[in-house]
């Protein structure tokens, strides 16, 4: 065998460039959780449908109850032609459904009604703020009085704003001694009612592993949330008032950017900057709570008679850190034994 150097033909071709070479995919860390169930609800809850879905909708349900009204009345026409006493009894109930839909009718009317209420009462109050008119901050209080009458745990609040009224020289003072007085317990209520929803929110996240489950999860609690939110401040929200208020908060968090959440959100809960390094699923589940914890915040906002004052006004974060530390501590202390 000859010794050597071996002499090898390259073709003619280009040498490959290195700057042409792909991109060196990146291994690194999961992404963190972004709270897509709540993402994902809140797209559903401000989807607005089109003109012409609107127009199919609304002849569909014009047709629908064209022919349903036709066949009940054929049907209870040819029944009192067949049998009467039957007949009559058909009429009867046909007659107590329909009365049944009026009152359903009339319940939503006031529902929307009362939502209208407490919308007049928070402009005229920052009106009379904006004017320094005490005589219109009066009448909002007289309003805020009628308003809670009924409800016996605003009686001492009613009774501590009526003895201190008259000391009040301007309307700052006098709204200021009515959200003491007669605002800051329902706030409290109404906390708590975030609270629940946002732990209820990453509980069925972390635990159920079903596609689209927690997207229904986290819509449901949160229109439930909205809707005693309502409750708490005299709204009592119909289904068409609660949905019609879920859409108001939800376009406002969505036109704020507020539908977001990032580690500085968590960091009261985890103590740290720790998020990605959670299991997916429980990062979800908190992430998915901090977000209704924001919803809550937003609709206290939209529902409250009366604007927060500055300093007054409750912070997202420590309701996520009320709500949410005690579950953290559980899966850590979990983690721990394991």
């Amino acid at each position: 065998m000859a010794k050597g150097p071996v002499l090898i033909e390259i073709e003619d071709e280009p040498a490959p460039q290195v700057a042409e070479a792909p991109p060196v995919p990146d291994i690194g860390p999961a992404a963190a959780p972004r709270g897509d169930a709540m993402q994902m609800a809140a797209r559903v809850a401000t989807a607005k449908p089109s003109r012409l879905g609107r127009l199919f909708w609304g002849l569909a349900g014009a047709l629908l109850t064209a022919v349903l009204s036709a066949a009940a009345w054929n049907f209870v026409t040819a029944w009192i032609d067949r049998a009467p006493l039957l007949g009559w009894a058909f009429t009867g109930l046909l007659a107590a459904f329909v009365l049944t839909l009026l009152v359903i009718a009339l319940r939503e009317l006031a529902a929307l009604r009362r939502l209208t209420r407490l919308d007049g009462l928070r402009h005229a109050a920052a009106q009379a703020l904006e004017q320094n008119d005490l005589a219109a901050a009066r009448t909002v209080t007289d309003r805020l009085d009628a308003l809670y009458r009924a409800r016996p745990e605003t009686e001492w609040g009613r009774a501590r704003l009526s003895e201190l009224r008259g000391d009040q020289m301007d309307a700052a003072g006098l709204l200021a001694l009515a959200e003491d007085t007669l605002i800051a317990p329902l706030d409290q209520a109404a906390e708590r009612e975030v609270e629940a929803a946002a732990r209820q929110v990453a509980t069925v996240t972390a635990l159920v592993p079903l596609a689209l489950a927690d997207v229904a999860a986290a819509l449901t609690a949160n229109l439930r949330m909205i809707r005693r939110i309502a409750e708490v401040y005299g709204g009592r929200g119909g289904l068409l008032g609660s949905w019609r208020l879920t859409r108001a908060v939800m376009a406002h968090l969505v036109a704020t950017g507020a539908v977001a959440v990032g580690d500085d959100m968590l960091e009261p809960v985890l103590g740290g900057s720790i998020l990605g390094k959670l299991s997916r699923r429980f990062g979800e589940g908190l992430v998915n709570g901090a977000l209704t914890a924001r919803v809550g915040v937003a609709a206290m906002e939209v529902c409250r008679p009366l604007a927060f004052q500055a300093g007054h006004r409750p912070k997202a974060r420590r309701l996520v850190k009320q709500a949410l530390g005690g579950l953290f501590q559980t899966q850590r202390s979990t983690n721990g034994q394991e």
